[in-house]
């Protein structure tokens, strides 16, 4: 009974770090710029070294229009999120879209 509570306790300790992370990512549409064919449309996806994951919090016209010259259907941009992978889809409890001006701020 006490190594379960331990497991659990270590479990929970771990998912709740993975929240905790601040990752600066790839975001896009996944379909048109990542090449993912797991769904059909345009739907807002990361990549994280190399792999991309849809996401689950955040739509891609939460962002301004997706079919824009700089939308997420025709440009790739960095993107500040916190959250974690769950069945292969990225759970996202913050998703902040980093600006491509690269002049630092005054």
């Amino acid at each position: 009974m006490r190594f379960l509570f331990i497991f659990l306790f270590v479990f929970a300790c771990s998912t709740k770090e993975m929240d905790k992370l601040n990752q600066i990512v790839e975001a896009s549409c996944g379909q048109c710029m990542f090449a993912m064919v797991e769904q059909v449309g345009c739907d807002l996806a990361i990549r994280i070294n190399e792999k991309s994951y849809f996401v689950r919090g955040a739509a891609i016209d939460d962002f301004g229009d997706a079919h824009a010259e700089d939308g997420f259907c025709n440009s790739i941009r960095k993107a500040k999120v916190k959250g974690h992978v769950e069945e292969s889809i990225f759970i996202v409890s913050s998703f902040e879209l980093l600006s491509d001006d690269p002049s630092p701020e005054s």
